[in-house]
């Protein structure tokens, strides 16, 4: 009677057990700081910003997310549009956000027990000989089908804080991702204006290759009416023939533009071509917001910030190493010498029990994570807060550029009209006998060299055009990010 007593109180206070880890497992004490957003600062207005942007449009184009369309370039759309579908570094960071998406549910699944099952079976024969073998049966068979259950109640909140870091994770690569996809196609908006201010160029110098052969043609024919001396003419033909190698060089740089273009668009730089179009359009206005709105605007910010909401889970987790780690397990099944008996009530058996294990003495180990997870989490706030101040800095610098090469490109445009005047003025005076020829290649030499610095600075405007959308984020918003349950794939890149 007392040892059946005794096995009947066992019983219950294993059952008592069960019952408060399972409540501890309902209820969690996790361990760990609260995760805030760190506090940062950003000014009330860009110091670079004009007058007349100040106030953001109403209908802005660049929040639509297809940013290159304000430009209102077909086939630059077209070329944008491809980079969604055929880009490789864009499909591996796809690919990347899909491993980290499949972390949290990885690590999500420790909430629950782990079920395994199998069946075996034995035939084993036994020596006669053996100590008291005339006992035991000789010839023996086991068949067994047994099913094992583990599981670790989250008392103490590790597994929690581990799905927390991977969803957080998972967050931030979604952002890695829409930072890939927003440089793919800044890069490839870059090669597409250099390519076509290129064009322009090509423009420019193949119609003063024309004109140098007008002149070279009335040069030899002065010459040959005795107006003109073989100098005059020596010169008209180095001029000419200066330009016709500047304009070939052009081509060595549009052909490179047009390969990275290709690379962009996943296709084979030897099986791709864009016609030759020049580009004479100054860039759109750009509307920049307001500085406190960057925030939630840069892919590459809200990346920062859940990396910061990751590290910050870390520390629970390596706190959590402080605590017992309880496990409830179990076991059951059929087991029989005969499978015509495996399956009937009499093979069955069963057995339950828990556990709790704690970490007594490390050395310092535990400590030591801990102390490398607060490190951790100070380099991610670090970090943040520097990819705040460089996305400002990138802002202004682009307002900058596109303010004062504004102001250039009118100052050049005068130095080009004047260039021309000059131009206009010399050869009249060549022609009336006042000045030789040196005279007017003088004067082509400035007129194309002004024209031609005409072209670079709208190059340079398309560029810090382009780089001011990219440092605005692309109309991405943090809205976008993938809810923190992950519930369902987020492909968003090139939307």
């Amino acid at each position: 009677m007392l040892r059946v007593a005794a096995t009947r109180t066992a019983l219950c206070l294993l059952v008592r057990a069960g019952v408060l880890l399972l409540m501890g497992a309902g209820i969690g004490c996790a361990v760990g700081p609260r995760y805030a957003k760190p506090a940062t600062t950003s000014p009330p207005e860009y110091k670079e910003t004009p007058a007349n942007w100040k106030t953001a449009e109403p209908n802005d184009q660049i929040a639509r997310g297809k940013w290159w369309e304000i430009y209102g370039d077909a086939q630059l759309n077209a070329l944008e549009e491809q980079i969604a579908v055929s880009n490789q570094n864009l499909k591996a960071a796809q690919a990347q956000y899909q491993q980290a998406r499949s972390l949290v549910r990885f690590n999500r699944a420790n909430y629950y027990p782990t079920v395994t099952a199998g069946i075996s079976g034995a035939r084993a024969h036994n020596s006669s000989n053996r100590p008291l073998g005339n006992l035991a049966l000789t010839n023996t068979t086991d068949l067994v089908i047994p099913v094992d259950v583990s599981w670790e109640p989250d008392v103490f909140g590790r597994i929690r804080k581990n799905v927390e870091a991977a969803r957080a994770n998972a967050q931030a690569s979604a952002a890695d991702l829409e930072s890939v996809s927003l440089t793919l196609h800044a890069e490839l908006a870059f090669d597409y204006f250099q390519l076509r201010t290129l064009d322009a160029e090509a423009q420019l110098l193949n119609s003063n290759v024309q004109s140098f052969q007008r002149a070279l043609q009335l040069t030899q024919s002065r010459y040959q009416g005795g107006v003109s001396s073989g100098v005059d003419v020596a010169q008209a033909e180095t001029q000419l023939e200066t330009t016709r190698a500047q304009a070939t060089d052009v081509l060595i740089q549009r052909a490179a533009n047009e390969h990275a273009i290709a690379v962009l668009t996943g296709q084979p730089a030897s099986a791709f071509s864009l016609p030759v179009s020049p580009w004479n359009s100054e860039p759109p206005a750009i509307p920049p917001g307001l500085p406190s709105e960057l925030l939630e605007r840069r892919p590459d910010i809200a990346a920062a910030e859940r990396r910061v909401a990751a590290a910050n889970a870390q520390i629970g987790v390596a706190r959590a190493a402080y605590f017992p780690v309880f496990t409830i397990s179990g076991s059951g099944g059929f087991e029989s010498s005969a499978i015509t008996t495996l399956l009937q009530g009499p093979a069955g058996f069963f057995s339950a029990g828990a556990s709790a294990a704690v970490t007594a003495f490390d050395v310092g180990r535990r400590r030591a994570v801990s102390e490398q997870a607060r490190a951790a989490f100070d380099q991610s706030i670090a970090n943040y807060r520097e990819t705040i101040l460089t996305a400002f800095g990138e802002v202004e610098d682009n307002l900058a550029a596109l303010r004062i090469l504004q102001d250039e490109a009118r100052i050049q445009a005068a130095a080009v009209a004047a260039a021309q005047r000059s131009l206009d003025l010399s050869n009249n005076r060549y022609k009336g006998g006042v000045v030789n020829y040196l005279e007017v290649t003088t004067a082509q030499s400035a007129a194309l060299s002004d024209e031609r610095a005409m072209v670079d600075i709208l190059r340079r405007r398309m560029t810090a055009s382009v780089s001011l959308i990219k440092a605005l984020g692309g109309g991405w918003n943090a809205a976008n990010l993938p809810s923190a349950t992950l519930a369902s794939p987020r492909q968003s890149a090139g939307q």
